[in-house]
């Protein structure tokens, strides 16, 4: 049973919100018009319990739009830009980058995109906190009010990530309101924490299923965000004024997040998560692990535009570079705007060999839906692709060295007769079909680019930006057609990220080994099983399968396109899968070998520089693509450094600075202030409202 979602509640909360972010149009008068019976409403016990269920659906516009990445992950040591450059500015940090953020179209996320979202759902929030008195019910007014203050906290949170200090409102607004200031990062985490303290003692240990289906917010859900906030007060972005609260908050952290990971578990597979989704509501989307969730269905939850993260990670398939013969591309294989390409660090910090989180999250073979000829020019033989066939196979087969001083490469001695190339050119074979488009991660330092290589003229061809390895965490089967909405949940917290939270603070307190056992218990988890088909590809596009239209007019044809394999065996050389993997960390002198290579490149010295790097490459590995790096290496103060070595792109920009350690405030909702006299704001009160640099 999913949430309910009330829409009433949404509608609500525009009296303030429009204060905050319209100017006072004939349509916004109408609009607030019309809000004034919603008002009295909300003054009524049902009303405030209607909107307390709404609060959730403010968390669904994280997934709705180019934000989603491009706040998140653009610009970060994660991931570089595929082809399209919609986002651009936010991967470059160039002079588009501003309190009015341009691009190369209108989708290109906007500095206020968020900001007047997180505000919308503060205004709701601040409505049911003031008014949850008039619910009769003691039990469900504890509820709602937790819920209010969960939502108030998480909102700030977040903009507090992006934006440092922000303006605070914790009363309902009347009216218009256009004389705001902002609050100190210090004060705005100091009521961040008492909001999600509070949420943390009135929501229930388990979901109110009866009111708020399986998916509602509990006192675990509060304890993670709590720890969070908590975590970003003591990071280095806060050293200024932090030093105060440093003692008490890391050992807070320790407590709460023990407190979460003794109640809620891991899930018993990593591709429970993500990869082994079989639709709509599946059991995978209630697993125990997932602390909060941005609900959608195809019902009452569905949101405006569904969930749209499947557009944006997979590479260009059905044309470009890889050509436009042999794939159609729509609901049975997903689709293809090629965003987000991981950058050469994201695909070396796995043990490709041992952690099957790599392989459970990224997409290697594409298959062909269309049949199609290809004369290859080096060699005049001719040869035919089929329907079912791999026509797009990488081959991430970089590794390092056991003193993680080198970067190594699995080379089978039979490709040495193939030409390893894009169509046209390549030879090369994969179960004995010869694939027209194989790229193989050939020599990663040569500027940080996968590589194909011709053997028999020893040439090196640099691969184009649209051929990568795709993330495959987001792929829904379920769509009723090429570019229509998923109801697929967007995952927001899981106990896995609890762990990693605390190993952090471990690492803070200087209790370097002791850090290591919940990094461990992550690590763990990762592990492949003894016997476990570790060259089985799985994920969302799977769910396709039980649809109705699976068997619909040529729809099973077309789906020929998924690959239920990928490319392990020749990428890492091991076809023995008897044996269980082993991913433990026993001793912080010799870190796994990936992270001794990574810390190496990033000049890391001492013990706390390096075990907070390891965790950060720990994060990688778990969360990769799930819409936190940015603000992970914000806090930390990392984004410059790691970002401007192992993201090509950004690094050749040169245009970023440490002032972007935090985004530029909204031009927008600058312009629509006034003094308290009613004058408007001189240039240098504008000024003084903006972050630095912009």
């Amino acid at each position: 049973m999913k949430l309910k979602k009330y829409i009433l509640g949404g509608l609500a909360a525009t009296i303030a919100a429009s204060a905050l972010f319209t100017s006072c149009s004939e349509s916004f008068l109408d609009e607030e018009y019309k809000s004034g019976y919603l008002s009295d409403y909300l003054k009524t016990e049902q009303g405030i319990v209607e909107l307390a269920g709404s609060l959730y659906s403010n968390c669904r516009y994280l997934f709705a739009f180019e934000h989603a990445y491009g706040v998140t992950s653009y610009g970060t040591d994660e991931f570089e830009n595929g082809t399209d450059a919609t986002s651009e500015p936010w991967m470059l940090y160039d002079a588009r980058l501003s309190p009015i953020t341009t691009g190369v179209n209108a989708n290109v996320p906007k500095p206020d995109d968020l900001w007047n979202q997180f505000y919308y759902g503060i205004s709701s929030a601040n409505t049911v906190i003031a008014n949850a008195p008039l619910v009769s019910n003691a039990d469900v007014r504890q509820l709602v009010l937790g819920e209010g203050h969960f939502l108030r906290g998480y909102n700030y949170y977040r903009l507090v990530s992006q934006y440092g200090g922000v303006v605070l409102r914790t009363e309902p607004s009347e009216g218009v309101v256009r004389t705001f200031t902002r609050a100190s990062e210090e004060e705005c985490l100091a009521q961040i924490i008492d909001d999600l303290q509070a949420a943390y003692e009135l929501l229930p240990a388990q979901s109110d299923v009866a009111r708020r289906g399986k998916l509602g917010w509990t006192k675990y859900t509060a304890a993670h965000f709590l720890a969070k906030a908590l975590l970003l007060r003591v990071s280095e972005r806060n050293d200024a004024w932090n030093d105060q609260y440093k003692t008490a908050d890391l050992a807070r952290i320790v407590t709460l997040c023990d407190d979460v990971t003794g109640n809620r578990a891991l899930a018993a597979d990593y591709g429970d998560l993500f990869a082994n989704w079989s639709g709509v509501n599946c059991a995978n989307e209630t697993l125990p692990e997932i602390l909060m969730a941005a609900e959608f269905d195809n019902g009452s939850t569905q949101g405006r535009y569904g969930n749209r993260n499947f557009f944006y990670w997979n590479c260009q398939f059905h044309n470009g570079a890889l050509a436009a013969t042999w794939i159609t591309r729509g609901q049975w294989i997903g689709h293809n705007y090629q965003r987000c390409r991981p950058s050469e660090y994201n695909v070396l910090a796995y043990d490709k060999v041992n952690d099957s989180r790599f392989w459970k999250s990224t997409r290697t073979i594409y298959n062909a839906n269309k049949t199609g000829n290809v004369v290859n020019k080096n060699t005049g033989a001719n040869y035919t692709v089929a329907v079912g066939d791999p026509v797009i196979v990488f081959i991430p087969n970089g590794t390092v060295t056991e003193d993680g001083s080198a970067i190594t490469y699995h080379w089978d001695p039979a490709w040495n007769s193939k030409h390893i190339a894009l169509v046209g050119e390549s030879d090369f074979e994969f179960e004995g079909k010869v694939v027209p488009n194989a790229v193989v991660h050939y020599n990663g330092n040569a500027g940080g680019k996968w590589r194909m290589q011709n053997n028999s003229s020893n040439a090196e061809v640099t691969v184009p930006k649209n051929a990568y390895v795709s993330i495959s965490k987001f792929e829904d089967g379920t769509r009723t057609a090429e570019g229509g909405n998923s109801y697929r949940d967007g995952v927001l917290a899981r106990v896995a990220e609890t762990y990693l939270i605390k190993a952090e603070a471990l690492v803070r307190q200087g209790k370097y080994q002791e850090a290591l056992a919940p990094v461990n218990t992550v690590r763990q988890r990762a592990q492949y099983q003894a016997n476990e088909d570790r060259a089985r590809h799985r994920d969302g596009q799977e769910a396709f399968e039980a649809t109705s239209m699976y068997n619909t007019g040529s729809n099973a044809t077309l789906y020929k396109a998924y690959s239920k394999k990928n490319t392990y065996v020749i990428s890492t050389g091991v076809s023995d899968f008897s044996n269980a993997t082993n991913l433990a960390v026993n001793a912080t002198g010799k870190l796994p070998k990936e992270d001794e290579y990574i810390l190496k490149q990033l000049n890391c010295s001492g013990d706390y520089d390096r075990m907070l790097n390891f965790i950060m490459n720990e994060r990688t590995r778990e969360l990769n693509g799930e819409f936190q790096r940015w603000e992970d290496l914000s806090r930390t103060k990392l984004l410059v450094r790691r970002t401007m070595l192992f993201n090509t792109e950004t690094a050749a920009s040169n245009t970023l600075k440490e002032y972007h350690l935090l985004r530029p405030i909204p031009q927008s909702f600058i312009d629509g202030l006034i003094n308290e006299d009613g004058s408007a704001l001189t240039d240098a009160q504008k000024a003084a409202l903006q972050n630095s640099g912009y």
